[in-house]
């Protein structure tokens, strides 16, 4: 049997499981936080855009090169995370925000929201990934994953050192 069609049964397969679906709305609702706050807030709008890009290139690559496109999503989503969690808490200001418009109907803060959006896309998207490559992964895939992980995590800061408004 070849090596194609090999991979093309668990790839229809893994077109419609659960951890596909998990990826799909995690990278959607990243999107929409990155288009939310960039309409709020023009500075970001370059930045945003490249960074969407990361998102639709693992929704895209997830069913034919899953481990490269696991490992962007993972470690991106984490670091993200892990940013907008425990350095800037960013994320816990956007549900206080939140909070606040829904006892107030007055949006305040609207592109700090929108990381609160972003932070739960990014578990979705984190648990998905996860979901998708743990079951099969063996030791070549281990190191696409580390290889995606790692160019996602490049291209991440390049961007961000490039756009980011200063």
């Amino acid at each position: 049997m070849s090596e194609s069609a090999a991979t093309s049964v668990p790839l229809a397969r893994a077109e419609s499981s659960w951890p596909n679906l998990l990826i799909q709305l995690g990278a959607a609702l990243f999107i929409v936080a990155l288009a939310g706050s960039a309409i709020v807030v023009p500075q970001l709008r370059l930045l945003h855009v490249f960074q969407a890009l990361i998102y639709v290139a693992v929704v895209a690559l997830a069913p034919r090169k899953g481990a490269w496109a696991y490992g962007a999503g993972v470690a991106v989503g984490c670091v993200w995370n892990g940013l907008q969690l425990f350095v800037t808490h960013n994320a816990q200001g956007g549900l206080i925000a939140l909070w606040s418009y829904l006892h107030t109907s007055h949006p305040r803060r609207i592109d700090t929201m929108m990381v609160s959006l972003g932070t739960l896309g990014h578990f979705l998207l984190i648990a998905g990934c996860l979901a998708a490559f743990l079951p099969g992964a063996g030791k070549a895939q281990w190191w696409r994953f580390i290889g995606g992980a790692v160019i996602g995590l490049a291209y991440f800061a390049l961007i961000v050192a490039l756009l980011l408004p200063r």
